[in-house]
């Protein structure tokens, strides 16, 4: 099934083509919504390249359980897309703001991943746009399969992806948690990796400690004795060792992680239930707490913090993919 939006995709994209192949070789930034870099950049003479068009879903094969979405589409917006046809993309990174092209040229992880992989492993084929203004599409077996096995982390440097086809994961209704603690680290990720052959449907470890490691098995399921929900005043972190079993909507699932940016949300002091009702439902979430970051790095509040009282000395947010073999 196509969308509206699958027509105009060809035009959009030529248009692009030749707005890049217009360069003629400068310096090149994307003119984005979203973006979940924090490095601090000063703004140069780079000429911007506006891909603010392509955030669409434009077709979902029930059938063959695949969808095909534009590079810049966030997964906010495709989680919603994707399940009002009861299917969800098959690696959700947590945060809502993350596009899906760009979890495929940066990086991306989640509780399918044992399975599934990481984003990039899941892709099924992707047009890209190259510095000279030509577009590709590249698949595992076709002359552009150096590229595509090559994009994956390559953060922008190789090029740009505008389209992508990925397959599309059935859900249910709602997902049963199960929350088991460990208290020997050798024992947790042997547990992990003798699930990686399993039937559940999601893994997730968080480490609260050195003795306290947490594995939660997630489970899609038609029914739900009850639903928590980690929206607003509840905080899903703190429910890791609070409760054994619990259940969530499937799209609470997916952005459970999102309402206090994991638990960053510390930082900004909205972990107090009054704090959390004074900044509102609306705005807790990854893309509140990233205008914030860059808020600071356009002000530099936290370095001005650090000479004056040696507070927050240096701020690092990075993704680290460790093999399983190599975690203890």
């Amino acid at each position: 099934m196509h969308t509206a939006f699958a027509d105009s995709y060809p035009v959009r994209r030529d248009r692009l083509a030749q707005q890049m192949q217009s360069t003629a070789n400068a310096a090149v930034r994307l003119k984005k919504d979203t973006s979940n870099l924090f490095r601090d950049r000063v703004d140069g003479q780079n000429q911007e390249l506006s891909v603010r068009d392509f955030n669409h879903l434009l077709e979902i094969d029930i059938e063959n359980q695949t969808l095909v979405s534009e590079g810049m589409n966030p997964y906010g917006e495709l989680v919603d897309a994707t399940l009002q046809y009861g299917f969800m993309p098959m690696v959700v990174p947590q945060l809502n703001s993350i596009t899906i092209g760009g979890a495929v040229a940066g990086i991306g992880i989640e509780s399918t991943s044992f399975k599934f992989g990481l984003p990039h492993e899941t892709v099924i084929e992707m047009e890209v746009l190259l510095a000279d203004g030509s577009i590709v599409n590249c698949t595992p077996t076709n002359e552009h399969a150096d590229l595509y096995f090559g994009l994956p982390n390559s953060y922008g440097t190789l090029g740009y992806v505008l389209k992508l086809k990925t397959p599309a994961l059935p859900v249910k209704r709602f997902v049963k948690l199960d929350h088991k603690l460990y208290r020997d680290a050798e024992e947790f990720f042997g547990v992990i990796a003798a699930l990686r052959n399993s039937d559940i449907d999601f893994l997730d470890g968080s480490v609260f400690g050195r003795n306290e490691y947490y594995l939660t098995i997630g489970q899609f399921t038609d029914t739900a004795p009850f639903t928590s929900d980690y929206t607003y005043l509840d905080i899903y972190y703190k429910s890791i060792p609070e409760k054994q079993t619990d259940y969530l909507t499937v799209k609470d699932y997916i952005w459970r992680w999102d309402t206090d940016w994991f638990w960053c949300s510390k930082n900004l002091y909205v972990q107090n239930g009054l704090m959390r009702r004074l900044v509102g439902k609306k705005r807790l979430n990854s893309r509140t707490y990233t205008k914030v970051m860059r808020w600071n790095s356009k002000w530099g509040i936290t370095n001005f913090l650090n000479r004056m009282g040696g507070y927050h000395p240096e701020s690092v947010i990075q993704d680290i993919d460790i093999p399983i073999e190599n975690a203890t």
